[in-house]
C-alpha cells in the first residue's frame, strides 16, 4: 500500500475525478476526508469521513482542515480537485460567470493549498499537495475564457508555491487532465461531433477515464514522487503533444 497510515483530504470527492482519487487513496491505505457540497457514495467509517465544504469560502476550507485534524490528528496529503465548468468567450462571459468560476477553480485551490500547507508546517509534516488544473490552462479552447484562465493560474500558483514550500519539505504539484469522461463532460461527449473532435485530437484515440487521473494523483501524493515538486503532469492522451 503506497499511502499506508497517511491522512488525506480530497475536495470535490463525491463524484468524477475527485471520487476516483479518494477511493484509490483509501484502497492504498490512507484515511480520507471526502469534501464536497453534498455526499456521494457510502463511506467506510474507519477509513473515510464526509465533510461538506464550499471551497470558494475560506471559512469552510478552514473548517475542513480543522475537521481532518480533529478526527485524525494530522494531514499528510491535500488534493485540490473541486471545480466547476463554465462556457463563454471574451465577448460573452458575464461578470457573474467570471467571478464564480475563479472563486471555485482558483480561489478554492489557493485556500486549500495555503491552509493545508500551514497545517503541515505547524506539525512539521513533509506533506504533499496535488492541484487539479486542466489542459485548458495550457492551450486555448474556444468559448472557455474563465475556466481556462483559472486553470492557467492554478499552474502558476503551483510553481510559485513549490518554491515557497520547499524549505519546509512540503511538495506541491499539479495535474492537467485532458478530456475525461465524468458527469461534468457527459453532455458534451454525448454530442457526436464533439466526441469525434476529441478522438481526432487525442493521439491515444480514446477519451480519458477518472481512474487515469487518480493514478497520477497517487503517484504525486506518494513517496514515489518524493523528489518531485513544482511539476505539471499532463494526462491527456497526447492532446498537448501535437
Amino acid at each position: 500500500m503506497q499511502l499506508k497510515d497517511k491522512i488525506a483530504i480530497v475536495t470535490g470527492a463525491s463524484s468524477g475525478i475527485g471520487q476516483a482519487i479518494a477511493d484509490l487513496f483509501v484502497a492504498e491505505g490512507a484515511k480520507v476526508v471526502y469534501a464536497d457540497l453534498k455526499p456521494g457514495i457510502a463511506l467506510a467509517a474507519d477509513k473515510a469521513v464526509f465533510v461538506k465544504a464550499d471551497v470558494s469560502k475560506k471559512a469552510e476550507v478552514e473548517n475542513l482542515i480543522k475537521t481532518a485534524l480533529d478526527k485524525f490528528g494530522r494531514l499528510d496529503i491535500m488534493v485540490n480537485n473541486a471545480g466547476i465548468a463554465s462556457s463563454g468567450g471574451l465577448l460573452e462571459t458575464t461578470a457573474e460567470i467570471w467571478e464564480k468560476t475563479l472563486a471555485v477553480d482558483l480561489n478554492g485551490v489557493f485556500y486549500g493549498a495555503q491552509l493545508a500547507a500551514r497545517a503541515m508546517k505547524e506539525k512539521k509534516i513533509e506533506g504533499a499537495i496535488v492541484n487539479i488544473s486542466s489542459i485548458a490552462g495550457l492551450v486555448g479552447f474556444v468559448g472557455s475564457l474563465a475556466y481556462g484562465t483559472a486553470k492557467g493560474a492554478v499552474i502558476q500558483l503551483t510553481k510559485a508555491a513549490a518554491l515557497d514550500l520547499a524549505p519546509h519539505r512540503i511538495r506541491i504539484n499539479a495535474i492537467c487532465p485532458g478530456i475525461i469522461a465524468t458527469n461534468m463532460t457527459k453532455d458534451y461527449l454525448n454530442e457526436a461531433n464533439f466526441k469525434k473532435m476529441v478522438l481526432e485530437n487525442t493521439p491515444l484515440g480514446r477519451v480519458g477515464e477518472a481512474k487515469d487521473i487518480a493514478q497520477a494523483a497517487l503517484y504525486l501524493a506518494s513517496d514515489a514522487a518524493r523528489y518531485v515538486t513544482g511539476a505539471i503532469l499532463t494526462v491527456d492522451g497526447g492532446w498537448t503533444a501535437r
